[in-house]
């Protein structure tokens, strides 16, 4: 189970599930964070596999737009890309950590931890926490379980349920706000990773968030050559208007 967060807000942004942690796992999981980023200054930290660096450089690329010529657009890297690797290996005297800078300089990758943790060194901590988490409370991750998982669907299903309510119904205490009532007076606001993320404004309750309906999908007619029939207009003026 290959997953990510959002450091700043700890917001789990989902998951891919493999056999094996091959390059396919890897590819998976940056496409669903490319999905949601936007081109901005960012820092990727990945462990020491080796396939998440050249997997974060071919995905966070933008075409470049060719005025009057055919062909493939180029594709152009995001500037403001900062990729780093935490290499832990262990030795007979301890645990000997290596970071490496892969893309980015120095001072935006200093620049960028101070934004998301407050100043630091390039670590993995937050999604290790996060991986404590997820084997805490789904049986299938444990060490040792009588509770294995038969099929990826199951594996996946519990793997969304458990980060969902991660997200929106467990307050995350690193992320309370105290809130002075008086000048001697101050109270604790708890906040879940979706509220400092901006995603809602309350704590939802377990009940709330299994019986929120999501909208469907926009119904995107299918490409055909030639005059569209009149039963498709009237599928498009219905359902794409």
């Amino acid at each position: 189970m290959a997953m990510a967060i959002a450091v700043g807000p700890r917001l789990w942004l989902g998951g891919v599930i493999s056999h094996t942690r091959d390059k396919a796992l890897i590819e998976g999981l940056v496409a669903k964070i490319r999905k949601m980023a936007l081109c901005r200054p960012l820092l990727l930290a990945a462990d020491g596999l080796s396939s998440y660096p050249g997997a974060f450089m071919r995905a966070f690329r933008s075409p470049l737009p060719r005025r009057g010529a055919g062909g493939r657009p180029r594709l152009v890297s995001w500037p403001d890309i900062a990729i780093v690797q935490v290499v832990k290996q262990r030795k007979a005297d301890g645990l000997a950590i290596t970071r490496r800078i892969f893309k980015g300089g120095q001072e935006l990758v200093e620049r960028l931890l101070l934004q998301t943790q407050q100043g630091g060194v390039i670590n993995t901590a937050y999604i290790e926490r996060l991986n404590a988490t997820f084997r805490q409370r789904l049986a299938h991750l444990a060490r040792r379980t009588r509770c294995p998982a038969r099929e990826n669907a199951t594996l996946i299903a519990g793997m969304y349920i458990v980060g969902c309510f991660y997200n929106f119904c467990s307050p995350h205490k690193s992320l309370r706000v105290k809130i002075w009532i008086t000048e001697r007076t101050w109270r604790w606001a708890q906040r879940t990773p979706a509220i400092a993320a901006g995603i809602t404004d309350h704590i939802w309750t377990p009940t709330e968030l299994l019986w929120f309906r999501l909208p469907p999908e926009l119904w995107s007619p299918p490409k055909q050559r030639g005059r569209r029939s009149k039963e498709t207009l009237k599928l498009i003026e219905k359902w794409c208007s």
